[in-house]
């Protein structure tokens, strides 16, 4: 699923790396623990998450996972932009529920990562 379709289905909006708007995303996973995202071994994946704190984009990084979305309309702080900037990152916030936002790209057709 391309990233643009993610955004318009989520009503999302995209502070980073806007040229990013057409790559491909192959898989999502909706998660508030860090820990969890870490036992994660899948390229193009999409990190779903209402976990907004420097350590979301620490472990994305860690993880190899360039593309982040906050839910819930969890604004990102300049220094998560910053480092998200630095590493390539993608980040997009919406004002969906984690539920409602896994549930439309599931939908959609975006797979799971189980």
């Amino acid at each position: 699923m391309q990233i643009s379709e993610v955004i318009d289905l989520t009503e999302a909006k995209i502070l980073t790396c806007e040229t990013q708007k057409g790559d491909n995303v192959l898989r999502a996973f909706a998660s508030d623990l860090m820990s969890d995202v870490l036992t994660l071994d899948t390229d193009n994946l999409m990190l779903i998450t209402g976990l907004n704190n420097l350590q979301t984009i620490r472990t994305a990084e860690m993880a190899e996972i360039k593309y982040i979305l906050f839910v819930r309309g969890k604004m990102p702080t300049p220094p998560m932009i910053e480092l998200a900037k630095k590493e390539n990152m993608l980040l997009l916030v919406t004002k969906k529920s984690l539920f409602q936002t896994s549930g439309v790209l599931f939908q959609a057709g975006l797979k799971p990562v189980y």
